[in-house]
């Protein structure tokens, strides 16, 4: 019991390093303004670029990634931690190698559910994707790489934020079910990179439409 009360204790601490809300302190600490009242509403990197700026937009990119990764190198190091603590470790059967993975599985999904739901804003939050490309290349940086080159790529063709950041979570599912995986770290990427599309809804819509943004302007009206 003890052990998993610890472990429930490790994916809460992953999703509030996921919940640090980035976007929202630099609008609040650089101009005193509530993001989520401007441009697209999110707390996003893309949403700062339009609101604040270029410096501000990339430390928000930067803080996010960091905030993904971090999550994996924690719960990397936290259940190993557990194993060499008597009152903590795994019941009989459950071994430390075969848990760790799906403990890594379960904080990358947390980090990614912090991000965009946070605790501190009312459960709202940004897309995941900056979050989701830490995850990547803390779990496995050659999907990592791919994911981050399959969005510069499409970034640099269409100048649009949104389908760059959802064909890197496809090229991230194609990838980790190209390479050898544990199926722990294929079942990450696959929910992670759903999700992602998924917080992309609104943004499939104004695509569908033609009034999607590109980089460096405003959003045009329908």
């Amino acid at each position: 019991m003890v052990f998993w009360i610890a472990s429930a204790v490790g994916l809460a601490l992953a999703y509030l390093i996921g919940a640090a809300p980035t976007g929202y302190l630099a609008g609040k600490l650089l101009r005193g303004i509530d993001i989520r009242e401007h441009g697209s509403r999110s707390t996003g990197a893309t949403n700062v670029l339009r609101t604040l700026g270029k410096w501000p937009a990339l430390m928000v990119l930067l803080t996010d990634v960091l905030k993904g990764a971090a999550a994996i190198v924690f719960a990397r190091w936290f259940y190993p931690w557990l194993d060499r603590l008597p009152s903590m470790r795994p019941p009989a059967g459950l071994g430390l190698q075969a848990w760790t993975p799906w403990a890594v599985c379960l904080a990358g999904l947390a980090v990614l559910l912090g991000h965009s739901r946070s605790v501190w804003m009312n459960f709202t939050g940004g897309k995941s994707a900056a979050t989701g490309l830490g995850v990547l290349l803390a779990m496995s940086w050659p999907v990592g790489l791919g994911a981050g080159a399959a969005f510069a790529f499409v970034l640099a063709i269409s100048r649009i934020v949104s389908l760059g950041s959802m064909l890197a979570a496809v090229t991230a599912i194609a990838l980790v079910c190209a390479l050898p995986h544990r199926a722990p770290y294929r079942l990450l990427v696959v929910a992670g990179g759903v999700y992602v599309v998924m917080r992309h809804r609104a943004n499939i819509q104004r695509l569908l439409a033609g009034t999607e943004p590109r980089l460096g302007q405003g959003r045009r009206a329908p």
